[in-house]
């Protein structure tokens, strides 16, 4: 917006004025939002924290069939998406069938009252990030136990960091010496190879070849921390415990992942950096619907030559 106030000799209010004056109409257009069948939720920052007050986040709500931001509200709580979708005509809550969100409560209560006929799906990108974070944790726990301060480039289990989060498929001959040597150095007690081998069990509840092999995956898994006694994959399994329902319903859907919604979150952010931060919300949010919500109708470049210029000899 500054590049074009520069290069058209106004000030950026004017620059701003004529967006909105264009960018409203397309935002406002009520069509715009039809045809939603699978609708995915997610938060990014808005303002960062200050010494006066602290991290302002917004929700995201995007159509996951054509990665589409729908539109963007001030909060990330339950009074805030519930607002947007209680605003919502019955006929276009009906029409979405399925919710893709990240396993926080406070969204899930949030589509009771409107969407309550909707499946509520969590993904594998999310759950699997919670079963990494929980490597992570009893890695750095582990690490200070043993050696009494935080991972140092040659300590065993800070040079494996990476390949505890990669997939157990994934992992080359010379990964699975690393691994193994890793482990066998600096996890004299085991409970970051258990963590590591609750992070794969709950990776299989997903690769499961339909409900009822994902239910017997989702067994081993919950016996797995019984029987290990590793804090942080007790917690990992009350977690799962408490959205057992919305995992499983990833087979029911077919696979519904928020992935979508993720890349959303890159333009956003995208759009941000570019800008520098922003602090006046309706100008965050135009801005994101023109760049993630919207279709421009923009002309074709033209071409400077019909056909390549004939050679001289």
């Amino acid at each position: 917006m500054a590049a074009v106030a520069r290069d058209l000799g106004v000030g950026w209010a004017t620059i701003m004025r004529a967006v909105a004056d264009h960018g409203r109409l397309l935002v406002d257009d009520p069509t715009r939002l039809d045809g939603v069948a699978r609708l995915g939720l997610d938060e990014t920052s808005f303002l960062k924290a200050t010494r006066t007050a602290p991290t302002r986040y917004v929700t995201g709500l995007v159509d996951l069939e054509r990665g589409r931001l729908l539109d963007v509200v001030a909060d990330r709580t339950r009074a805030a998406v519930d607002s947007w979708l209680g605003a919502q005509p019955q006929g276009w809550l009906a029409g979405v069938g399925t919710v893709a969100l990240d396993p926080w409560r406070g969204y899930a209560s949030a589509l009771i009252t409107t969407l309550g006929h909707a499946t509520v799906v969590v993904d594998h990108f999310h759950a699997i990030r919670l079963a990494n974070l929980v490597v992570d944790q009893s890695r750095r726990r582990t690490q200070q136990a043993t050696l009494g301060h935080r991972g140092r480039k040659r300590d065993p289990l800070y040079r494996i960091r990476k390949l505890l989060l990669t997939a157990a498929e994934q992992l080359t001959e010379r990964g699975w010496v690393r691994l193994r040597a890793g482990l066998a150095t600096g996890d004299p007690t085991g409970e970051v190879a258990a963590a590591w081998q609750g992070k794969e069990l709950l990776r299989a509840v997903y690769a499961a070849a339909g409900m009822p092999a994902a239910r017997a995956a989702l067994e081993r898994f919950y016996r797995w921390p019984d029987g290990v006694g590793v804090v942080e994959l007790s917690r990992l399994a009350g977690t799962v415990r408490a959205w057992e329902a919305e995992i499983l319903a990833w087979h029911a859907t077919g696979g519904c992942s928020n992935g979508p919604t993720e890349a959303v979150n890159l333009l956003i952010k995208k759009v941000k950096r570019v800008g520098h931060g922003f602090r006046n919300f309706a100008n965050y949010r135009l801005r994101l619907l023109l760049h993630c919500g919207v279709s421009w109708q923009t002309h074709r470049t033209a071409r400077l030559r019909d056909r390549s210029p004939r050679l001289v000899a």
